[in-house]
């Protein structure tokens, strides 16, 4: 009884391994077909319609050229304003150059004339103002024209910073060019600094609206529609005459 029950066993093993054998490999099969399915199925859906993708592509260029058109508009009126600018700064250098030139050509005058002996008069009280009373005149007249600043006529009528009423009018009259040919040459010398800048803003705002409009020029081209390709011209080729005759002839029959 025991040698049948083990032979019966021995028998059945072998058969139930094969079994679940089998059952393994096909639920394996089946997993590796339900996880590859949804991929194809996911691939196919996420797809897109070539129909939609160049409408978005011409809504992104479309969208980009209308931006960078904008920017070039924009570009281009501050390159105006700068331009604008800068020739108001070139004037106001090429005036504060001849006020500057004018002054200094009389102050040259007066130095040559100052080579001369100054004329003599009597060192008196009288004299000592009438001096005073002129180089506080002159400083006055300079400071209404521009030609001190409130600070040098303050120096003038206080008699600091080397400004003495007892000098003879000719040597006070020679201090006082040379001191406005120096605020002249100060008033050039900013006026060209800020004309050198003013140029160097307009420069770099005019290549920016170049290149903005060459950019909005490409945007412009790339939405026009690409015309389609023409058909080849067919050329005709002269039939002769001898042919076309030959060809409606008709046969001649016998």
């Amino acid at each position: 009884m025991s040698q049948t029950v083990l032979l019966n066993f021995l028998t059945a093993v072998p058969e139930a391994a094969a079994i679940w054998s089998a059952l393994t490999v096909l639920a394996l099969v089946l997993l590796a077909v339900l996880v590859a399915r949804p991929e194809r199925d996911g691939a196919a859906e996420i797809e897109p319609d070539p129909v939609d993708v160049e409408a978005a592509h011409h809504a992104d260029l479309a969208r980009y050229a209308d931006e960078v058109a904008v920017a070039a508009a924009g570009a281009g009126q501050t390159a105006r304003r700068r331009r604008e600018r800068w020739l108001a700064a070139q004037s106001t250098a090429d005036r504060a150059w001849t006020a500057y030139d004018e002054a200094d050509a009389a102050t040259r005058r007066l130095a040559g004339a100052g080579a001369l002996p100054a004329p003599h008069t009597p060192h008196t009280p009288a004299e000592y103002a009438a001096r005073e009373r002129w180089l506080h005149h002159a400083a006055m007249a300079a400071h209404w024209r521009g030609d001190l600043t409130a600070r040098q006529l303050a120096d003038v009528l206080a008699h600091r910073n080397g400004w003495d009423p007892r000098r003879h009018p000719a040597e006070q009259e020679l201090v006082l060019a040379r001191t406005v040919r120096d605020g002249r040459r100060a008033g050039w010398e900013t006026a060209a600094e800020r004309e050198r800048l003013a140029w160097r803003d307009a420069e770099l705002a005019a290549e920016s609206a170049r290149t903005l409009a060459a950019e909005a020029y490409a945007a412009a081209v790339a939405l026009r529609p690409v015309p389609p390709p023409r058909a080849a011209a067919v050329t005709r080729v002269p039939v002769p005459a001898a042919v076309r005759s030959a060809r409606w002839r008709p046969a001649r029959v016998g």
